[in-house]
């Protein structure tokens, strides 16, 4: 062992010390590593800051350009739309879906695209279901990278596992001849978060999440102490609502509650007009007092819909949500009363309460004339108080929750994004294929360059770029090739499953610090020699390395997990946690699985 050997082991085992530990936040970290190695010496500076170009890197900047660009137009609100329709709002029956789906399409497409196009879905049904991120986001980002193994195109190592056989003489693999043992993990991965999810995962509630970080509608709700449950009901046919107009049902006279929103079939209505005619089989979204919903629902006979998709997503901030508005000096609406400028029919939202000089009313003043200067706190679709607020007679106060989509890019953005997995898939470098797909998002105007440069988490980029100089290190030094070779030498002649298990667990170890597609290149040759001198079958063991490579669960250090980490609010320990033991059931299937082949 040299000396250099040596300190390469000692940086590595104190890597494993700060990051397991959580001394310091992970990116830090990761700068640390990055830092400690060019001092040190065993690399040179130009390879320490070698990271911040690299394919992962760069890779990393041009899927979050192109998720942002993707979300930005809504496509994705149809795509959470659909899965809650699904699945409603079950966060086991949530996981199922979502892990299935993202784990399909990465056999295909790469794992960090994948991702990267179902997050900005996946924060919106966590909003919309009332559930944490933090408890979809890394069973979703664990599927990405498991699906990875169903075909031999599905991730890095196994695309370069080939290459690797041919050169060692040994016959290629087909497309799917990996797909058994990929859905078995795939399978298995859906299956301990469906079932252990809730012990495994981060426990926040929602309200636990507001509480370190309230946004404006939260703050809202607490100044004004507005309303916030709602509750959908159905119109069953002989109600003795059947055929009244909104304004006779006395639902804001009578009760103070608000109708939010109508859906009739397909249709969704925000804030119907008051002589808008109630029908059976609509379903309300009712605002306001839990005793005062009871008593309406009662009196007319409403039959409650508990897994309702408008209440889904009336419950969720991505939506919908109230809004604080203030009439302007000599406006067109001063002197006028709510029915004459008709704010539900023209703007599509609710007055929930009004603020005139030192009165604050909350019961109908629909009829009450409104003075400039007044504030009326309304609720409605985000584009609608947008609308609102840009015209010349009110000042919205309230930042809009989301952006206008741009409904009209849909096309363009997705050409863009799958140009750039189409790229990918055809053989190009990742990283290339990825930023030039996001440079066309800007060209296209599907973003702007201040809101591409917005959408890269940099916190991200480090977390990724600081730990490639120790794998250059670990390689450079011989101290990967050392610690391969002295593993290899304890267990040649052990029992096959022992032999099985030392590899899987050094490709394990070395991806977590190390790029998955460098272990793989440097452990094939040493486990096609141990194949060809122990009569094991040599291209066996390649797909054990190979496999293997993709099980970075225990710690954020795959792009996939980077990604994640700040989406979901995730610390290391949660991935101790929940990674080890997904890191477990990946060992025992791989290794059983080739066992078995072999």
């Amino acid at each position: 062992m040299t000396p250099d050997i040596l300190l390469v082991l000692l940086v590595l085992a104190g890597t494993i010390v700060l990051f397991v530990g959580e001394f310091f936040r992970v990116d830090v970290t990761a700068g640390l590593v990055m830092l400690t190695l060019a001092w040190t010496g065993l690399v040179s500076p130009k390879e320490a800051f070698s990271g911040f170009g690299s394919n992962a890197v760069v890779s990393i900047v041009g899927v979050m350009i192109l998720g942002r660009g993707i979300d930005r137009t809504g496509l994705m609100n149809r795509v959470s739309r659909k899965i809650l329709s699904l699945a409603g709002s079950s966060e086991r029956r949530l996981l199922g879906v979502i892990c299935t789906v993202v784990g399909l399409i990465s056999a295909f497409m790469q794992n960090i695209g994948s991702v990267a196009l179902f997050l900005p879905a996946v924060l919106r049904i966590s909003r919309a279901a009332k559930i944490p991120a933090s408890r979809l986001l890394m069973p979703m980002g664990f599927a990405g990278i498991l699906g990875g193994t169903l075909t031999m195109v599905g991730s890095g190592p196994l695309i370069i596992l080939n290459d690797l056989l041919r050169q060692g003489g040994q016959e290629p693999f087909g497309l799917f001849s990996v797909t058994p043992i990929g859905l078995a993990l795939l399978f298995s991965g859906i299956v301990y978060f469906m079932l252990l999810g809730k012990y495994v995962l981060p426990s926040k509630t929602p309200e636990e999440e507001n509480a370190e970080v309230k946004g404006s509608q939260q703050r809202l709700i607490e100044t004004w102490q507005l309303p916030s449950a709602i509750s959908c009901f159905r119109v069953p046919a002989g109600s003795p609502l059947s055929g009244m107009t909104r304004e006779e049902s006395g639902l804001w006279r009578d009760y103070g509650l608000h109708l939010l929103a109508l859906l009739e079939g397909d249709e969704l209505s925000y804030a119907p007009w008051r002589y808008t005619r109630f029908a059976s089989g609509q379903v309300l979204a009712l605002l306001g007092e839990q005793g005062a919903i009871g008593g309406f629902a009662s009196a007319n006979g409403l039959e409650p819909v508990e897994r309702s998709l408008l209440c889904t997503e009336l419950s969720g901030e991505g939506a919908a949500g109230f809004a604080e508005i203030i009439i302007r000096p000599k406006a067109s609406v001063s002197g006028k009363t709510l029915k004459q400028i008709a704010l539900r029919k023209h703007f599509g939202v609710d007055p929930i309460l009004l603020l005139s000089g030192a009165e604050e009313v909350r019961e109908d003043f629909s009829d009450q004339v409104l003075q400039a200067g007044a504030t009326v706190i309304v609720y409605g679709p985000w584009n609608a108080v947008r609308a609102l607020g840009e015209t010349p007679d009110f000042v919205l106060l309230t930042p809009v929750e989301e952006e206008k989509a741009r409904e009209g890019k849909v096309g363009i953005a997705s050409l863009c994004f799958l140009g750039a997995i189409g790229l990918a898939i055809s053989g190009f470098t990742l990283s290339l294929s990825l930023l030039s797909g996001a440079l066309a998002m800007v060209l296209f105007r599907v973003l702007s360059i201040e809101e591409a440069y917005r959408a890269v988490d940099w916190r991200t980029v480090l977390l990724l770029a600081g730990p490639i100089p120790l794998g250059i290190a670990m390689d450079s030094s011989g101290a990967a090739a050392f610690v391969a070779g002295e593993l290899m030498k304890v267990v040649t002649g052990s029992h096959l499953l022992l032999i099985l298990l030392s590899i899987a667990v050094l490709t394990t170890l070395f991806s977590l610090f190390m790029s998955n597609v460098a272990a793989t290149v440097l452990l094939v040759p040493l486990v096609l020699i141990i194949g060809e001198s122990t009569g094991l079958s040599p291209g066996a063991l390649a797909l054990l390395v190979a496999v293997s490579a993709s099980n970075s669960f225990v710690l954020p250090t795959h792009q996939v997990n980077a990604l994640l980490i700040g989406q979901g609010g995730y610390h290391n320990a949660d991935y101790i946690k929940a990674g080890g033991v997904m890191t477990l059931i990946f060992l025992l299937i791989a290794v059983g699985m080739i066992y078995f082949y072999l």
